[in-house]
């Protein structure tokens, strides 16, 4: 088999006489394990896992991985087991290939659920051995080479899987060869027609810009020579995905594309590399904005080289990488690499480890989700290529997603940090939270021992870490506070029985809890509170637990607000509630306690279905509420100074403010912050008080 031989050729040229028969072993193994099986392009299945390992071998990956990738489908198609392949080939290559097989013998409710798994197992296997991935990345390199073969329902759902998780992934192994082939097959079976028609433009393109290219490339040569720099100088056509996606990012037409080609100069050390873009930019003038120095700040996947975009003949945008051959290496092979070089290579060590430490967050945020659809969330938000780098007060640099905010930063420094964090500096200047990150910002995060994650931080935070840590969070607390809230409810419906929660012996809570299907005590009370479940049902079913018949009499006692409930309690935004106000409140399933006005119109409009409670205000209450009021006055300079200075001078903080013309009048809307109706009541005696302002009321029907 030629595919076979080409293999023992490759692997030879730096595996030991012993290990290349092992290889051959390996090969007859899996070609009779294999034995009668077929691709669905037709070709015997044997084919594909000595593929697999030819596309590892320029990466000289050791023995075991190689045998591994052609025994990486045995486990899962065959009948061959794990112990058997530890027999034959050792337990390191058996781990191997365990970590590369799907889940497939477990069932699953969805597709959704199946490829989760599938990709923690995945994960969980590479944290303990990178060559894991790198097999896998091979094996899905081949099966996108071949999937011509496959349904077009089956093509795309593959081929946005690879460009979503896999191809990301190999950009940050550095694996880049891997991830730009990935990138443009997944592209070919997603957008096909996008595809064919770039694929036909750039044929022609190439023959009519051959002549600018080979100018380009002997004015650069000339150049380097004339500065004594020794250096190999060669030309690259950009991928079609590449192409593709500048035209979708700044809106412009192929003809519009000037840069299809890149240029890369290798030279023999770091200094050159500033030696050589200096006389370039001497060649040709450097477009402002464009230069990226990714040697001094290296990218997180190992990747070193200088980035410059020069102005060249004709107008055309030259795009130059310049790197030493040694960062060229690890630029193609990114953790790979560890097997192209002797150990104790100082840039490998370091790529290694900061690989691992990915590998252990990016872990430790996923192990924060137990659902499928916010676990593959949190992988491919992790996964998301572009980076920005950033300072901390002592100088470290940290990579963070594009996008990524001080929320983030703070979580990537540590759990505490950000879960503490209140309010940050960059570059010495204080900012909102919300403030998006930019290479070179120095930050500085400011924290309280009390503070807590807000929701609010989810709508603005980009890092699977961040996001992972504020749900559990979120999460943990909400269902501590239901189950304060459920409590109450249940104390109050087992006052109408005559029974406390008290009395409720253990055994009679075990046979709820197992008559109900619940865990545990706590998740019954949060189902209360959260108005899953009824307090009234489950006050009667203890009742006949504890043998005491249930009474009759109405429930009497009435659930007092707090207002330091938390989450448990909410207070309805169709009539923002305030102490003071007479009250009423709904159970609604999901979201808890909802704390209505008695007037409120959208309840009276939504009755049906729900538990209606009597609520009352605590006697103690101490935290703002707010509440919506509107202002007529007329349209005269500095009145709206007047009305802040007023509400400042009651006491109250303005939330927010809007307005709209009224003809010779101005209506103005403030949302503010009060305590209770008699501070609302001293707030708009204090502006009836301005002369400009006509009339002034509660907005109670605010959404």
């Amino acid at each position: 088999m030629a595919d076979a031989e080409l293999l023992i050729t490759e692997v030879s040229s730096y595996l030991k006489p012993q290990d290349v028969d092992h290889v051959r072993a390996a090969i007859a193994y899996s070609r009779a394990a294999h034995e009668g099986q077929m691709r669905h392009s037709g070709e015997a299945y044997v084919t594909h896992p000595i593929a697999v390992a030819r596309i590892l071998a320029p990466l000289h990956l050791d023995v075991q991985a190689i045998i591994a990738a052609l025994l990486h489908d045995v486990v899962e198609d065959t009948t061959i087991t794990t112990a058997q392949v530890a027999e034959k080939f050792g337990a390191p290559v058996a781990e191997l290939v365990e970590g590369l097989s799907k889940l497939d013998k477990i069932q699953f409710e969805t597709r959704e659920d199946a490829q989760a798994e599938n990709f923690r197992k995945m994960l969980l296997a590479m944290a303990r051995d990178v060559r894991v991935i790198l097999i896998k990345l091979a094996d899905r390199l081949h099966n996108m080479r071949t999937l011509g073969a496959m349904s077009a329902e089956k093509s795309e759902r593959i081929a946005r899987e690879t460009m979503e998780i896999y191809a990301p992934i190999a950009n940050r192994l550095g694996l880049h060869d891997i991830h730009h082939e990935l990138q443009n097959l997944s592209f070919k079976y997603l957008h096909p027609n996008r595809y064919n028609v770039l694929a036909k433009a750039l044929k022609i393109a190439r023959g009519n810009r051959r002549e600018v290219v080979n100018k380009i490339l002997d004015s650069l040569r000339s150049r380097l020579v004339e500065w004594q720099v020794e250096a190999d100088v060669s030309g690259r056509e950009k991928d079609i995905y590449s192409i593709y996606k500048k035209m979708q990012s700044k809106s412009l037409a192929f003809a519009e594309v000037l840069d299809i080609y890149g240029f890369r100069v290798l030279v023999k050390d770091a200094s050159s590399c500033y030696v050589a873009m200096g006389a370039l930019h001497g060649l040709y003038n450097p477009i402002p904005g464009k230069f990226k120095d990714y040697i001094a700040i290296q990218k997180t996947n190992g990747y070193q080289s200088l980035h410059t975009t020069l102005f060249g003949p004709f107008g055309t945008p030259i795009e130059i990488q310049i790197r030493t051959h040694e960062m060229h290496k690890i630029a193609d092979a990114g953790v790979a690499s560890h097997w192209l070089y002797k150990s104790g290579h100082d840039s490998i060590n370091e790529l290694h480890k900061k690989t691992h430490q990915w590998l252990q967050d990016l872990l430790e945020s996923l192990s924060q989700s137990n659902d499928s659809a916010e676990f593959l969330e949190h992988l491919k938000v992790d996964l998301f290529p572009d980076a920005v780098y950033v300072f901390t007060p002592k100088g470290k640099i940290l990579s963070l997603p594009r996008g990524a905010t001080i929320v983030d930063f703070a979580y990537s420094v540590h759990t505490d940090i950000g879960d503490r964090c209140i309010a940050a500096r960059i570059n010495h200047e204080q900012v909102p939270l919300r403030t998006e990150l930019r290479n070179g910002d120095r930050v500085e995060i400011i924290t309280a021992p009390h503070a807590n994650p807000n929701p609010a931080w989810l709508g603005y935070v980009h890092t699977s870490k961040a996001r992972g840590h504020i749900r559990h969070f979120l999460k943990t607390m909400h269902s501590g506070e239901s189950a304060s809230l459920g409590e109450r409810l249940l104390n109050q419906a087992l006052h109408s029985l005559h029974l406390k929660i008290t009395d409720i012996e253990e055994a009679q809570w075990l046979k709820l809890l197992r008559d109900t299907g619940i865990k545990t005590k706590q998740e019954l009370l949060a189902d209360i509170g959260l108005g899953r479940r009824l307090n009234m049902v489950v006050a009667r079913q203890l009742a006949q637990l504890a043998d005491t018949p249930p009474g009759n009499t109405p429930i009497s006692s009435v659930i007092t607000i707090q207002g330091t409930e938390g989450m448990a309690v909410q207070f309805a935004k169709c009539c923002r509630p305030i102490p003071g106000d007479p009250i009423i409140g709904v159970i609604k399933s999901g979201l808890g306690l909802v704390v209505h006005t008695h007037d409120c119109p959208t309840l009276h409009k939504g009755r049906s279905g729900e538990q209606w409670l009597d609520v009352a205000w605590d006697k103690a209450i101490n935290r703002t509420f707010v509440v919506a009021i509107k202002l007529l006055v007329a349209n005269q300079r500095g009145v709206l100074a007047k009305v802040a200075a007023a509400i400042s001078e009651a006491e109250s903080n303005i939330e927010n403010v809007n307005f709209t013309n009224e003809g010779d009048y101005t209506a103005l809307f403030f949302t503010l912050e009060v305590s209770h109706r008699m501070h609302l009541a001293s707030v708009m005696r204090s502006l009836r008080k301005i002369p400009e302002v006509v009339r002034i009321v509660r907005v109670k029907n605010a959404t």
